[in-house]
Protein backbone atom coordinates (compact mmCIF):
# COMPACT_ATOMS: atom_id res chain seq x y z
CA UNK A 1 0.00 0.00 0.00
CA UNK A 2 2.87 2.36 0.79
CA UNK A 3 4.18 1.48 -2.44
CA UNK A 4 1.20 2.65 -4.33
CA UNK A 5 0.93 5.83 -2.28
CA UNK A 6 4.24 6.71 -3.42
CA UNK A 7 3.74 6.08 -6.63
CA UNK A 8 1.31 8.47 -6.84
CA UNK A 9 2.72 10.72 -5.50
CA UNK A 10 5.45 10.88 -7.51
CA UNK A 11 3.01 11.06 -10.71
CA UNK A 12 1.44 14.08 -9.22
CA UNK A 13 4.63 16.02 -8.71
CA UNK A 14 5.57 15.77 -12.04
CA UNK A 15 2.37 16.80 -13.48
CA UNK A 16 2.60 19.78 -10.95
CA UNK A 17 6.25 20.65 -12.38
CA UNK A 18 5.25 20.40 -15.93
CA UNK A 19 2.13 22.21 -15.56
CA UNK A 20 3.63 25.13 -13.85
CA UNK A 21 6.41 26.23 -16.67
CA UNK A 22 6.21 29.62 -17.37
CA UNK A 23 4.79 30.89 -20.66
CA UNK A 24 7.22 32.90 -23.00
CA UNK A 25 6.63 36.44 -22.67
CA UNK A 26 6.84 38.02 -26.24
CA UNK A 27 6.23 41.72 -25.60
CA UNK A 28 9.00 44.29 -25.87
CA UNK A 29 7.28 46.66 -23.75
CA UNK A 30 4.78 45.08 -21.60
CA UNK A 31 5.53 46.77 -18.55
CA UNK A 32 5.44 50.28 -20.29
CA UNK A 33 2.48 52.35 -19.31
CA UNK A 34 0.50 54.12 -21.84
CA UNK A 35 1.87 57.43 -22.09
CA UNK A 36 0.72 60.38 -24.19
CA UNK A 37 -2.85 62.05 -24.75
CA UNK A 38 -4.29 62.30 -27.77
CA UNK A 39 -5.17 65.24 -29.35
CA UNK A 40 -6.61 67.32 -33.31
CA UNK A 41 -2.54 67.83 -34.27
CA UNK A 42 -2.08 65.80 -37.22
CA UNK A 43 0.21 67.79 -38.53
CA UNK A 44 2.73 65.98 -40.73
CA UNK A 45 5.22 69.37 -40.54
CA UNK A 46 9.11 67.97 -40.78
CA UNK A 47 11.28 69.86 -38.37
CA UNK A 48 14.98 70.03 -39.57
CA UNK A 49 17.54 68.54 -36.84
CA UNK A 50 20.78 67.90 -36.51
CA UNK A 51 22.53 65.04 -38.61
CA UNK A 52 19.84 65.44 -41.30
CA UNK A 53 20.86 65.22 -44.61
CA UNK A 54 19.18 67.67 -47.18
CA UNK A 55 18.65 67.76 -51.02
CA UNK A 56 18.57 71.68 -52.16
CA UNK A 57 17.60 72.68 -55.24
CA UNK A 58 17.92 76.03 -56.68
CA UNK A 59 16.01 77.52 -59.79
CA UNK A 60 16.65 80.90 -60.33
CA UNK A 61 17.12 82.98 -64.13
CA UNK A 62 20.94 82.40 -63.56
CA UNK A 63 21.73 79.31 -64.63
CA UNK A 64 25.61 79.16 -63.28
CA UNK A 65 23.90 79.78 -59.62
CA UNK A 66 21.81 76.79 -60.04
CA UNK A 67 24.95 74.57 -60.64
CA UNK A 68 26.26 75.61 -57.70
CA UNK A 69 23.33 73.65 -56.00
CA UNK A 70 21.95 71.69 -58.66
CA UNK A 71 25.43 69.72 -60.50
CA UNK A 72 27.39 69.87 -57.48
CA UNK A 73 26.20 67.19 -54.82
CA UNK A 74 29.52 65.55 -53.94
CA UNK A 75 32.11 68.25 -53.84
CA UNK A 76 33.23 66.95 -50.16
CA UNK A 77 34.28 69.17 -47.23
CA UNK A 78 34.03 72.49 -48.76
CA UNK A 79 30.12 72.71 -48.15
CA UNK A 80 29.54 69.57 -46.25
CA UNK A 81 28.08 67.74 -48.84
CA UNK A 82 27.74 64.23 -48.25
CA UNK A 83 25.34 61.43 -49.77
CA UNK A 84 24.17 63.77 -52.40
CA UNK A 85 22.81 66.05 -49.61
CA UNK A 86 24.27 68.83 -47.47
CA UNK A 87 24.46 67.47 -44.08
CA UNK A 88 23.50 69.45 -40.93
CA UNK A 89 26.47 69.36 -38.08
CA UNK A 90 26.59 69.28 -34.49
CA UNK A 91 25.39 72.43 -34.30
CA UNK A 92 22.28 73.18 -36.21
CA UNK A 93 24.66 74.17 -39.46
CA UNK A 94 24.40 73.65 -43.17
CA UNK A 95 27.19 74.89 -45.08
CA UNK A 96 25.40 75.88 -48.76
CA UNK A 97 27.41 77.82 -51.94
CA UNK A 98 26.76 81.59 -51.55
CA UNK A 99 25.45 82.14 -48.04
CA UNK A 100 28.32 79.99 -46.14
CA UNK A 101 26.96 78.51 -43.22
CA UNK A 102 23.14 79.32 -42.11
CA UNK A 103 21.54 77.88 -38.62
CA UNK A 104 18.71 75.79 -40.12
CA UNK A 105 18.14 73.19 -37.18
CA UNK A 106 14.64 74.06 -35.98
CA UNK A 107 13.10 74.71 -39.31
CA UNK A 108 10.51 73.52 -41.01
CA UNK A 109 10.92 72.06 -44.26
CA UNK A 110 9.08 75.09 -45.80
CA UNK A 111 10.69 77.77 -43.40
CA UNK A 112 13.94 76.33 -44.69
CA UNK A 113 13.33 77.30 -48.10
CA UNK A 114 11.86 80.52 -47.72
CA UNK A 115 14.77 81.66 -45.70
CA UNK A 116 17.13 80.63 -48.07
CA UNK A 117 15.65 81.31 -50.67
CA UNK A 118 15.54 85.10 -49.36
CA UNK A 119 19.61 85.13 -48.81
CA UNK A 120 19.85 83.69 -51.96
CA UNK A 121 18.41 86.95 -53.90
CA UNK A 122 21.05 89.01 -52.67
CA UNK A 123 23.19 87.01 -55.23
CA UNK A 124 20.84 85.75 -57.86
CA UNK A 125 17.59 86.34 -59.57
CA UNK A 126 14.35 85.30 -58.07
CA UNK A 127 15.49 82.27 -56.95
CA UNK A 128 13.54 79.15 -55.84
CA UNK A 129 14.50 76.75 -53.53
CA UNK A 130 13.10 73.19 -52.41
CA UNK A 131 14.54 70.83 -49.67
CA UNK A 132 14.18 67.23 -49.71
CA UNK A 133 14.95 65.15 -46.53
CA UNK A 134 16.97 62.32 -47.60
CA UNK A 135 17.93 60.58 -44.96
CA UNK A 136 13.76 60.36 -43.29
CA UNK A 137 13.33 56.57 -42.52
CA UNK A 138 10.98 54.89 -40.25
CA UNK A 139 11.25 50.99 -39.00
CA UNK A 140 8.26 48.46 -38.41
CA UNK A 141 8.44 45.47 -36.34
CA UNK A 142 6.74 42.97 -34.74
CA UNK A 143 3.98 41.59 -36.44
CA UNK A 144 3.92 42.02 -39.33
CA UNK A 145 4.49 40.38 -42.85
CA UNK A 146 7.74 42.34 -43.80
CA UNK A 147 9.33 44.00 -41.00
CA UNK A 148 12.08 46.73 -42.17
CA UNK A 149 13.45 50.13 -42.14
CA UNK A 150 11.97 52.30 -45.22
CA UNK A 151 12.67 55.55 -46.61
CA UNK A 152 10.22 58.36 -47.07
CA UNK A 153 10.79 60.33 -50.28
CA UNK A 154 8.06 62.79 -49.43
CA UNK A 155 8.83 63.21 -45.71
CA UNK A 156 4.76 62.24 -45.18
CA UNK A 157 3.53 58.89 -43.78
CA UNK A 158 0.88 57.93 -41.43
CA UNK A 159 0.73 54.78 -39.46
CA UNK A 160 -1.38 53.34 -41.77
CA UNK A 161 0.74 53.63 -44.65
CA UNK A 162 3.86 52.40 -42.86
CA UNK A 163 1.72 49.31 -41.90
CA UNK A 164 0.98 49.07 -45.75
CA UNK A 165 4.50 49.13 -46.85
CA UNK A 166 5.17 46.45 -44.00
CA UNK A 167 2.56 44.14 -46.14
CA UNK A 168 0.01 44.99 -43.12
CA UNK A 169 -0.29 43.02 -39.75
CA UNK A 170 0.17 39.12 -39.40
CA UNK A 171 -2.87 37.45 -37.79
CA UNK A 172 -1.09 37.47 -34.58
CA UNK A 173 -0.78 41.29 -34.50
CA UNK A 174 -2.50 43.79 -31.53
CA UNK A 175 -4.19 46.48 -33.84
CA UNK A 176 -5.72 47.70 -30.65
CA UNK A 177 -2.34 48.27 -28.91
CA UNK A 178 0.29 49.36 -31.84
CA UNK A 179 3.35 51.28 -29.98
CA UNK A 180 5.01 54.29 -31.89
CA UNK A 181 8.45 55.11 -30.18
CA UNK A 182 9.63 58.12 -31.09
CA UNK A 183 13.20 60.13 -30.22
CA UNK A 184 12.84 64.43 -30.72
CA UNK A 185 15.83 66.63 -29.29
CA UNK A 186 17.13 63.89 -27.59
CA UNK A 187 14.23 62.62 -25.77
CA UNK A 188 12.57 59.08 -26.29
CA UNK A 189 8.51 59.22 -26.17
CA UNK A 190 6.43 56.34 -26.70
CA UNK A 191 2.42 56.12 -27.20
CA UNK A 192 0.24 53.25 -28.12
CA UNK A 193 -2.63 53.61 -30.12
CA UNK A 194 -6.08 51.46 -30.85
CA UNK A 195 -6.26 50.98 -34.34
CA UNK A 196 -9.75 49.45 -33.63
CA UNK A 197 -10.61 53.27 -32.71
CA UNK A 198 -10.96 55.75 -35.77
CA UNK A 199 -10.50 58.64 -33.07
CA UNK A 200 -6.59 57.51 -32.94
CA UNK A 201 -6.24 59.17 -36.06
CA UNK A 202 -6.13 62.34 -34.18
CA UNK A 203 -3.05 61.25 -32.23
CA UNK A 204 0.03 63.14 -33.11
CA UNK A 205 1.73 60.04 -33.44
CA UNK A 206 -0.71 58.87 -36.31
CA UNK A 207 1.15 60.84 -38.26
CA UNK A 208 4.98 59.71 -38.60
CA UNK A 209 8.16 61.09 -38.06
CA UNK A 210 11.98 60.82 -38.97
CA UNK A 211 12.81 57.81 -37.33
CA UNK A 212 10.00 56.61 -35.49
CA UNK A 213 9.74 52.73 -34.84
CA UNK A 214 6.46 51.12 -35.08
CA UNK A 215 6.26 47.90 -32.74
CA UNK A 216 3.00 45.76 -33.51
CA UNK A 217 2.54 43.32 -30.35
CA UNK A 218 1.70 40.32 -30.50
CA UNK A 219 -1.48 38.83 -29.09
CA UNK A 220 -1.93 36.11 -26.52
CA UNK A 221 -2.72 33.27 -28.94
CA UNK A 222 0.67 33.64 -30.20
CA UNK A 223 2.10 33.51 -26.65
CA UNK A 224 0.61 30.28 -25.61
CA UNK A 225 1.70 28.77 -29.03
CA UNK A 226 5.34 29.67 -28.60
CA UNK A 227 4.87 28.61 -24.92
CA UNK A 228 7.48 26.54 -23.14
CA UNK A 229 4.67 24.50 -21.46
CA UNK A 230 3.34 24.08 -25.40
CA UNK A 231 6.55 23.34 -26.67
CA UNK A 232 7.05 20.76 -24.60
CA UNK A 233 3.60 19.45 -24.52
CA UNK A 234 4.62 16.35 -26.37
CA UNK A 235 7.46 15.54 -24.55
CA UNK A 236 5.48 15.74 -21.36
CA UNK A 237 2.61 13.59 -22.69
CA UNK A 238 4.74 10.81 -23.69
CA UNK A 239 6.68 10.92 -19.88
CA UNK A 240 3.14 11.16 -18.25
CA UNK A 241 2.18 7.72 -20.50
CA UNK A 242 5.71 5.98 -19.72
CA UNK A 243 4.97 6.54 -16.04
CA UNK A 244 1.09 5.44 -16.24
CA UNK A 245 2.73 1.98 -18.01
CA UNK A 246 5.48 1.83 -15.06
CA UNK A 247 2.68 2.42 -12.31
CA UNK A 248 0.67 -0.43 -13.95
CA UNK A 249 3.57 -2.80 -13.76
CA UNK A 250 4.49 -1.68 -10.28
CA UNK A 251 0.77 -2.07 -8.82
CA UNK A 252 0.28 -5.20 -10.43
CA UNK A 253 3.39 -6.57 -8.32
Amino acid sequence: MMKKINIYCFITTLLLITGCAGSRDLVYFSNMANTGAANNNTSGTVVIHQKDILNVTVTSLNPESNMLFNGNKNVGLNNQSTRGGYKVNENGFVNLPLIGDYKIEGQTIEEAQTEIAKKLSAFVKSPVVDIQLLNFKISVIGEVNKPSTFIITDENVNLLEALGMAGDMTVYGRRENVLVIRTENGRRTMNRLNLNKVESMDSPYFNLKQNDIVYVEPDKSKAVEYSQSTRLAPIVVASISALAVLAAVLLRR
